[in-house]
């Protein structure tokens, strides 16, 4: 789920003007990929990936900070015996949902590679298709499409949840050095998206409806419930360092500069941290109801 970036999408124009004052500025934002004008909304790994290879991409708000995937099998197979020499279907291989899987074939006693297969088959769609024709026997799948694919009768076999550096704010160093200011404003108009999208239930449930064509209240509301808590989208938006930890730990295992590399090379925190320090997150929050 990317809350983040659902909220985000709608509020930051007026958040924007708001600290800008009667100036306005344009930007050119892309969605779930880097933007080649500065600032973008990205996950954690393609900047880790980016910074290995000597990229200046950091990441300076962090958005989503906890990964959570459901190994959702055919309603069939309810145990890790009947998965045994069966498939799971994934998005691409090295990506998030391989990395989970791996973790989840694990917890259920099951060797990935040996007694599970872990076939590589695209977007969530696909998955869901080759789960419904018994293309394969398995599916990683994270919200809201977890809570649909249950609703439709398929079973969950074991939930993986991590700190990862999903979903957050990245730029360069470069286009800070050059824009402070700018990003600024941008790091304070994030932080000011994710406090409305916390208090506001309704107007979070239609953002959420809106980006992800939904109309099922019930899985809106578990999305909206799932997305929103305070571990996975954190009042304040420091990039998780562990989460970064997450994603160097397999890289490590090909990659001689995964393995010295830190957490702290692939962030810039100096935004966020301000906005901690002079209080204005915790005047944000000030009177909500827990």
């Amino acid at each position: 789920m990317k809350a983040a970036i659902l909220a985000l999408s709608l509020f930051t124009p007026f958040s924007f003007y708001c600290v800008a004052s009667a100036q306005l500025t344009k930007l050119t934002i892309g969605s779930n990929t880097l933007s080649g004008s500065g600032i973008g909304q990205v996950t954690g790994p393609p900047i880790v990936s980016a910074g290995l290879k000597g990229a200046d991409a950091v990441m300076i708000a962090g958005g989503n900070v906890v990964s959570e995937y459901w190994l959702m099998s055919r309603p069939e197979i309810k145990t890790a015996e009947q998965l045994k020499g069966g498939s799971v279907a994934i998005a691409t291989f090295g990506g998030q949902a391989d990395f989970l899987s791996r973790i989840a074939l694990q917890k259920l006693g099951l060797n990935p590679g040996k007694d599970v297969t872990i076939v590589q088959i695209g977007t969530i769609p696909e998955r869901l298709s080759a789960l419904a024709t018994g293309k394969v026997q398995a599916a990683m799948l994270n919200s809201p499409d977890n809570f649909r694919a249950e609703k439709g009768g398929y079973y969950n076999l074991v939930s993986v949840r991590l700190p990862y550096q999903g979903v957050g704010v990245a730029t360069t160093r470069a286009f800070i050095r050059e824009n402070p200011d700018i990003v600024r404003r941008y790091v304070r108009s994030q932080v000011e998206a994710v406090h409305r999208i916390k208090t506001d239930r309704e107007t979070g449930i239609k953002v959420l409806a809106k980006y992800l064509s939904l109309q099922d209240k019930e899985i809106l509301e578990r999305s909206y419930d799932d997305a929103s808590t305070d571990d996975k989208l954190p009042q304040k938006q420091y990039p998780s360092l562990e989460g970064i930890k997450k994603i160097l730990e397999p890289l490590a295992e090909t990659d001689a500069k995964a393995k010295t590399a830190k957490p702290e090379d692939f962030v810039d925190m100096r935004f966020i941290k301000e906005l901690d320090e002079n209080g204005f997150i915790d005047d944000l929050y000030k009177g909500r109801k827990r």
